[in-house]
């Protein structure tokens, strides 16, 4: 119930009645509009009080004032409480509900006494002393203030009524700065704000340079890293044209929440409008086929089901009202019921580019030949197939005879319209007229159309039952005629030799036609000299046809051909090579087993390989790897030429060679990249040393979609590559390559989850690329926005996670085995790690804050608990943490692992474990720990103690930090105990001294010492140089002058084999590289054969011996 009022005698009553009813307000939202009412009476009351000043001249509102004040003072209870608080959340409705309500109160008075809209009234006076007092708060230190100022404004600016010029620009400023704010949840409110304000802007009152409230938005939405603030964007943002661009752009954000509220709150809601005529802002026809497409190919195609879902609804609503409100016309009248609404919504579609209509799309029957009933038939016929209703689809497709002649009539119009155009095109070359124009542009269009049906027809072809041999032989002449013509589309090629191969009998067959094809297409000779018998492919099955041999005339010499006959020869040449392609994509068999091919490949693949034009070359290439595919022996002599062209090529053909080059390792996996060949770790360092000196990003993308694929199948099991990849996925320099990252993104869960080995791999390579990543961080700029070593190692802890492995998964582990136990060892290697006096204090708290995410096993081997339980004891003691925060974590961790195996710890000490000879090596490396301070001994554990049971190491519980060094836990130990003392550190940047101090460190990290060379030195140029940086540590190695001084004659071969055996190709070292790694480089261009060309590229004599040379 409201809080009971009576009118104040005096204004000292308003300071008990207004939080009464503040106190009801908070407690549910049930009572607000009584309250509203009971609030109301008591401000109009204290309004009755005023006081004369000037002499009677002028009135004193002391009675608004007061209560003003006491309300005030109200709200500003509230706004210290953080957000989830649900009473302050209460509160600020109660106010932004009591403005609604003054100001409708308010305009109900002025109606009815006539009062005139621009007087100041009780309610306007009341709106802008509380907005006055929230915009001041705008600015305030504290970030919960912030969220509560800005959280009453929006709750109050859709409702404010009347308000000055100065209050307004004041409030949009506040807004435009708040929408700004570091903290998101600030940002969402300020969202909310400035769209109910964006209707009331004046965009001809802004200055030039000043941004409209519309453009923040725009940007707010399109930009923000938060998802909820593009949420809030999407849903409160006025649909205006200049809007709907944006707000489809969103289709493709990466937060499924936000492409889902997209089509269910924004493109479904909107399709109908109440107008006479029906049609909504989002309605089919208002929209564009380019809007239609993508809002269909981004809808269905996307791989949340929700969203999928959301999409399909918003499709069904689009085929009930497509031909509703008198939008019907002529063709789609004939159509009845529901095949009328089909064809009627495929109209809405271009059926000519890609498959939007097909995924559109929700029923599919059989209809005659047109452009849009052509696409239905071939639907229909797949969607049978797929369900397996052979009586449905024997009772509706014609015979193959009958389907055959509607093919061939629907080839020749379009042979028939190509000719037209042709010739129109030459005969209107230089005549501009605008009638001859539009003519010109219509037989475009129709013979787009008829090729589209001709190919829906072929696709429709392949799935018919052939048993009819007289439908087998008119459609297999048919389909030979058509590859036979050179006027035939390039797109019909693949179409008509897919249902060439389903006509042949048996492969050989298939490729003995197709081959012929290629000689009459190249032979200069006139048809009509000689008479040519063709055979359908029939004959016998099992026998293959003996080939009919004519005497062909060879063609003429190119130095003696005209101009317009080397033209034509290239034209044909072209040709020949598509049909070379589409052959050899589809031959299951070996070379060897089809002698017919060597023949194209002598006259025609390695002739074009040769040639000096781009399209001819890259096509040649093209069939010569898929040759390889199907020849081991082809493969094995022709992989260096496409290495050699992978490195002196353009951008175009370089992605054509990189693909065979993949295609070669995966189809040869044991050739080259198999446990016997010893070329395995030189083609990985040669895919490395390409990612690192690519400048193209579609080059870039294409070499980790390859590399992801090889190391997914285990091919490539090298840890340097894969902490290569992170270290691209990570840099903010491939944050504007969208492939590359979408494909590592999908990558690294897929390849961690499938193998608890993967996960192995990538806890080793853990504390390497964090130290490195740590040392790098701080020399990015804060407007590139790079991924923090905290976000690094969360994403390296979900990656190990061994609950998320396949195998746990699916419940194949009936026991607890070693692989469950990956966390644990990423827990070891991380309590090393803090153990570095060079790391800084963020980099250890950082690590600390880690161990509350890794799973703890239900059984652990006694071995590797004494190892974590000795480095987590060793830290409390030796090494505590100077942060609070990551003192508690380690000491949280420690007490959880002695709580959880109390048993397997019970009753042992450091003294006993020291007895332990699988523990000498741990041993060793907690021994050559440096002393943090003189009083500190080097082996605590070695002092006396008076019971035995004080010194378990179960019971410890002192806090301290570790070494990242793996090797000392390594067999190399022996290394280790040369040096005494010193463990051996490689690092790939930093200052050699550390310092736990902040201030040194940040020092440190900004401004290394000279003679550590700093990873970033040159501005940001390009694409290269940007990839040069984050890739360098994955190739230079900096290692301590000592260490180097006493491990040079131990490593100093086994450097030398490993530089031999990589192929790395001769370039200049990018420029901002240590000078040691430049060192590195060029001996090893010195002392290592080029796998290629130099830079500069050969000579064309030099290189067409090399490619003689290599393809014998």
């Amino acid at each position: 119930m409201p809080a009971r009022t009576i009118p104040p005698a005096d204004l000292e009553s308003l300071k008990s009645s207004v939080p009464k009813i503040f106190e009801q307000a908070q407690n549910t939202a049930a009572n607000h509009q009584k309250n509203f009412i009971a609030l109301y009476k008591l401000q109009a009351d204290a309004a009755t009080h005023t006081e004369s000043v000037q002499n009677g001249r002028s009135v004193k509102l002391t009675g608004e004032r007061a209560f003003e004040e006491i309300v005030l003072v109200m709200l500003s209870r509230v706004l210290p409480l953080k957000k989830g608080t649900t009473v302050a959340d209460r509160v600020i409705k109660f106010v932004g509900g009591y403005t609604k309500f003054i100001n409708e109160k308010a305009s109900e008075e002025k109606q009815k006494e006539q009062i005139d809209e621009d007087e100041d009234t009780t309610a306007s006076r009341f709106v802008s002393r509380v907005l006055k007092y929230l915009i001041a708060g705008c600015v305030a230190k504290d970030k919960t203030v912030r969220f509560r100022v800005v959280q009453c404004i929006a709750e109050m600016i859709a409702h404010l009524g009347e308000i000055d010029e100065d209050l307004y620009g004041s409030l949009r400023s506040s807004l435009m700065e708040r929408v700004r704010d570091k903290e998101a949840v600030i940002r969402v409110q300020a969202t909310i704000a400035l769209s109910k304000l964006a209707g009331s802007e004046d965009i001809s009152e802004l200055d030039d340079d000043e941004m409209s409230i519309m453009g923040v938005l725009i940007d707010t939405l399109s930009f923000d890293p938060s998802s909820d603030v593009r949420r809030a964007a999407l849903i409160n943002m006025p649909l205006t044209q200049e809007t709907f661009t944006p707000l489809l752009a969103r289709s493709r954000d990466v937060d499924s929440t936000v492409r889902k509220l997209l089509y269910s709150a924004i493109l479904e809601p909107h399709c109908v409008s109440d107008s006479e005529a029906g049609i909504g802002f989002t309605h089919p026809r208002a929209l564009t086929i380019a809007q239609r497409e993508l809002i269909i190919r981004n809808g269905l195609g996307d791989r949340e089901d929700s969203v999928k879902a959301a999409a399909g609804k918003l499709i069904s609503s689009w085929v009930d009202i497509v031909r509703t409100n008198g939008m019907k016309n002529e063709e789609s009248e004939e159509e009845e019921g529901i095949r009328g609404d089909i064809v009627a919504f495929l109209k809405l579609f271009d059926l000519n580019e890609g498959k939007i209509g097909e995924d559109a799309l929700l029923n599919q029957f059989w209809l005659a030949l047109t452009l849009e009933r052509a696409f239905l038939a071939r639907v229909f016929v797949d969607h049978c197939i797929a369900t397996k209703d052979n009586i449905r689809l024997e009772s509706t497709l014609p015979v193959v005879t009958a389907l055959a002649f509607r093919i061939q009539a629907a080839y020749n119009g379009l042979i028939k319209l190509a000719e037209q155009y042709e010739e129109d095109q030459l005969l209107r070359s230089g005549i501009e007229d605008d009638a001859e124009e539009e003519r010109h542009a219509r037989m475009e269009e129709q013979k787009i159309d008829t090729e589209f049906i001709v190919g829906e027809l072929l696709k429709l072809a392949v799935n018919l039952d052939y048993a009819d041999e007289i439908g087998r032989r008119k459609m297999f002449q048919l389909v030979r005629d058509m590859i036979s013509h050179k006027i035939l589309p390039e797109s019909i090629i693949a179409l008509c030799l897919d249902l060439l191969r389903i006509l042949s009998p048996n492969e050989r067959d298939f490729i003995r036609v197709v081959v012929e094809v290629v000689h009459e297409l190249r032979d200069p000779s006139d048809p009509e000299d000689e008479l040519r018998e063709v055979n359908d492919g029939e004959s016998e099955f099992g026998r293959t046809p003996a080939t009919n041999r004519t005497n062909r005339m060879l063609p003429k010499p190119t130095t003696e051909m005209t101009p317009a006959e080397k033209e034509e020869a290239d034209k044909t040449d072209l040709r020949c090579l598509s049909l070379c392609i589409g052959l050899l994509e589809r031959v299951n068999g070996t070379f060897e087993e089809n002698s017919t091919l060597e023949g194209i490949l002598g006259e025609l693949i390695i002739p074009s390989v040769k040639r000096k034009e781009m399209i001819l070359r890259q096509k040649g290439l093209i069939c010569l790897g898929l040759c390889c595919l199907i020849a081991r022996r082809m493969a094995l002599g022709s992989f260096q030429l496409f290495l050699s062209q992978v490195q002196t090529a353009p951008e175009v053909l370089k992605i054509s060679v990189l693909q065979v080059v993949f295609d070669i390792l995966m189809v040869h996996e044991g050739d080259f990249l198999g446990p016997g060949s010893t070329n395995g770790d030189r083609i990985s360092e040669f895919l490395l040393h390409l990612l690192e000196k690519e400048e193209s990003e579609k080059v870039q993308a294409l070499l980790c979609i390859g590399i992801s694929k090889l190391m997914l199948s285990g091919m490539i099991v090298d840890n340097r590559v894969l902490k290569s990849l992170v270290l691209v996925y990570i840099s903010p320099e491939t944050v504007g390559n969208h492939e590359l990252r979408q494909c590592l993104s999908y990558f690294f869960p897929a390849y961690c989850y499938s193998s608890t080995q993967n996960q192995r791999r990538m806890q080793e390579i853990f504390i390497p690329l964090y130290e490195q990543w740590c040392a790098t961080f701080p020399e990015w700029d804060d407007n590139q926005d790079p991924i923090t070593p905290a976000q690094v190692g969360l994403m390296f802890v979900d990656w190990t996670d061994p609950q998320k492995a396949a195998a746990a998964v699916k419940g194949t582990q009936g026991h607890a085995s070693a692989e469950d136990t990956i966390h644990m060892d990423l827990a070891s290697d991380m309590a090393k790690a803090l153990f570095n006096k060079e790391a800084t204090k963020d980099d250890k708290k950082t690590l600390c804050q880690l161990f509350s995410k890794l799973y703890i096993p239900e059984e652990l081997d006694d071995d590797k608990l004494r190892t974590l339980k000795l480095l987590t004891y060793s830290l409390r003691s030796r090494r505590p943490m100077r942060d609070a925060a990551a003192q508690n974590a380690i000491v949280k961790f420690d007490d959880l692992i002695s709580k959880k195996f109390a048993r397997q710890l019970e009753g042992f000490s450091e003294d006993e474990y020291r007895q332990l000879e699988n523990m000498q090596d741990l041993f060793t490396f907690l021994d050559n720990i440096p002393p943090e301070s003189d009083e500190e001994d080097v082996k605590p554990a070695k002092r006396a103690t008076r019971k035995r049971r004080s010194g378990s190491i179960a019971t410890a519980s002192v806090a301290s930090g570790a070494t990242s060094d793996r090797d000392s836990d390594s067999p190399k130990g022996k290394a280790s105990s040369k040096r005494g003392s010193r463990a051996k550190r490689r690092r790939i940047s930093g200052s050699d001294e550390g310092s736990d101090d902040d201030d040194k460190s940040r020092q440190s990290r900004s401004k290394p010492p000279s003679h550590a060379t700093p990873t970033r030195i040159a501005p940001r140029r390009t694409a290269a140089e940007k990839t040069n940086r984050a890739m360098a540590a994955a190739f230079t190695r900096r290692v301590d002058s000592e260490d180097e001084d006493e491990d040079g004659d131990e490593d100093g071969d086994e450097d030398e084999d490993a530089i031999e055996r990589t192929p790395v190709p001769r370039s200049r070292p990018a420029a901002g590289r240590n000078s040691n790694a430049t060192a590195r480089n060029d001996r090893r261009h010195s002392e290592t054969p080029s796998a290629g060309p130099p830079d500069s590229g050969p000579e064309d004599e030099d290189e067409e011996e090399e490619v003689d040379d290599i393809l014998g």
